[in-house]
């Protein structure tokens, strides 16, 4: 019944989404069809506004848009030639969501063993190591990390192809470049929720009994540890789906992510609206996701 209630309040909240996106685009300077030259004559100009709606009243055109939305129809692009904002996302989420899915597997596999790792060596150099990369990762943006990657393993060492999406070997350093980020960020959670879960009650007790050490932290407190780490990832894991367009453009990857910048600096109302709902319905449903593997990583936790 939670879970029901939740998929139902997600309907008014990507109208709101919807609304103040298609507001704000609209509102900006200029529009789609602003260049430095003019249409040949008032006419022209009158009939593409014309063509697209955009002649009239803001509130018009979101109904509009609404009842196209119901059927399943993001649109028509206004600057990409014969292309609907369906193709677009058909051609780019695919691409987008590999990579995401690619760095997202990385920050997990390098940043879980990570943060358990300094909070079982609390308080010695291995810790101390293991928190200062953690902390060294977080800082350092993609925008540095990704020509610094292509410099070194591409240009230097030649290991790997310079840019584009055609094979895994591709898929390697954009991975890396997007996911290097998040590695700090999961390790950083995972210690301290590891910390907390092995100062809990429970834990204690059954330290009293005389377990291990290494049996306590991997049969008692890890699956509390991670409750933190899993609240983080759906946000985490809907960010990286919808792909990151500073790597996308640096390494040339034809993802979702470069359809939105192009769109939002081109005032493609229909593509930049989409794309935002389409961001929003994967944060909405990644959260519900989340709620749920609460109830199996916790017994405790019920939701009425």
């Amino acid at each position: 019944m939670y879970f029901f209630r939740r998929i139902l309040f997600a309907i008014p909240l990507l109208l709101v989404i919807s609304a103040l996106a298609f507001l704000l685009v609209h509102l900006a300077p200029g529009g789609p069809f602003d260049t430095e030259r003019k249409p040949a004559s008032p006419e022209i100009e009158r009939n593409i506004k014309e063509k697209y709606h955009l002649n009239e009243p803001i509130w018009k055109q979101y109904g509009r848009y609404l009842g196209d939305l119901l059927h399943g129809d993001f649109g028509v692009s206004l600057k990409y030639r014969n292309h609907s904002v369906n193709d677009l996302i058909a051609q780019g989420l695919p691409v987008s969501m590999t990579l995401g899915g690619l760095a997202f597997c990385f920050a997990m596999a390098i940043g879980l063993p990570l943060g358990f790792f300094t909070a079982v060596q609390r308080g010695t150099w291995w810790d101390y190591g293991g928190s200062f990369l953690a902390i060294f990762t977080i800082c350092i943006p993609s925008f540095v990390v990704a020509p610094v990657l292509i410099l070194v393993f591409a240009m230097k060492l030649k290991w790997f192809p310079v840019a584009l999406w055609s094979s895994p070997w591709h898929m390697i350093l954009p991975s890396v470049a997007l996911g290097l980020f998040f590695v700090g960020k999961v390790a950083r959670i995972m210690r301290e929720g590891m910390l907390t879960a092995a100062q809990s009650e429970f834990v204690t007790a059954a330290r009293a009994k005389g377990l291990p050490e290494t049996t306590l932290m991997v049969k008692h407190a890890l699956r509390i540890a991670l409750l933190p780490v899993v609240s983080y990832a759906g946000p985490m894991l809907a960010d990286l789906l919808t792909g990151s367009f500073i790597v996308e453009n640096i390494f040339q990857i034809p993802g979702i992510g470069v359809f939105l910048v192009n769109s939002s600096l081109n005032r493609d109302y229909t593509v930049v609206v989409g794309l935002s709902l389409l961001y929003a319905m994967l944060l909405i449903g990644l959260n519900l996701a989340v709620d749920f593997a609460y109830t199996l990583l916790d017994p405790r936790v019920k939701y009425e």
